[in-house]
């Protein structure tokens, strides 16, 4: 089991000034890293266009980690039609999917637009090596304290959500709601609607727009993932997010 005790010091310690630009800059050395974008660059200047290249598991490993879906390597159909669809087309794919974050890929990559000139682009390759480094942190985090690498990108990003469906529509923002507010992992077989009502009867989401109130519940959470309890002994150490 995790350290109970040293969760919340764990969080703060990862939300403290400088902690992350320092965890950067080491990583911005790390061989691995350092390996993984060499063998990006490598893979799309090879490429002779952009189905290829995003068929190539090197491609797949940087650009899905570094954009938030580490979770969808080697889903390569899916890959190949979300990230080349129209992030603005109300009624198309990605207005379909229920996992926004492919949405967020493809408006940061543009490749329906740019093809493989996006992923060759200097600037889009430094974004990306930006983003693998933080993902690469979070991973560290995370195997020194369960829940940590969530619990930051829930601080980030909680402030977008503002019903329960964009919870729920965010894999991080759902594991870290559910998480904190005691609910099964079971629940994920329910119909959305009745996981919404379940996050609405237990949380004001409008406290999701206040910093300190995101905060509280980031830290839930991290106890939740340190307790292995689901969030149900967790929760009730820290009273006064429940609507």
């Amino acid at each position: 089991m995790a350290d109970l005790a040293g969760a919340i010091p764990a969080l703060r310690r990862a939300l403290a000034p400088g902690a992350e630009d320092k965890a950067l800059a080491r990583l911005g050395r790390d061989p691995q890293v350092t390996r993984q974008m060499a063998q990006f660059t490598a893979a799309v200047e090879k490429a002779p266009d952009l189905r290829t290249a995003l068929r190539d598991p090197r491609v797949q490993q940087v650009v899905l980690t570094a954009l938030g879906l580490p979770d969808a390597v080697g889903q390569t159909g899916l890959v190949l039609r979300a990230l080349t669809a129209d992030p603005s087309d109300a009624k198309g794919l990605l207005a379909r999917l229920p996992d926004k974050r492919w949405k967020g890929a493809a408006e940061a990559l543009r490749l329906d637009q740019r093809g493989l000139a996006a992923l060759r682009d200097p600037k889009v390759q430094a974004s990306l090596a930006e983003g693998l480094k933080r993902a690469t942190w979070r991973q560290e985090l995370d195997a020194t304290q369960p829940g940590l690498g969530d619990a930051l990108l829930f601080e980030e990003r909680a402030a977008n959500a503002k019903t329960a469906y964009d919870v729920l529509g965010d894999p991080v923002l759902r594991r870290v709601v559910t998480g904190a507010l005691g609910l099964p992992q079971q629940i994920v077989v329910q119909p959305v609607e009745t996981q919404a009502r379940a996050i609405t009867s237990r949380l004001d989401l409008a406290k999701l727009q206040n910093p300190r109130e995101v905060a509280r519940l980031a830290e839930r959470y991290v106890l939740a993932a340190a307790g292995g309890t689901g969030g149900g002994t967790a929760s009730a150490r820290l009273p006064g997010l429940l609507a």
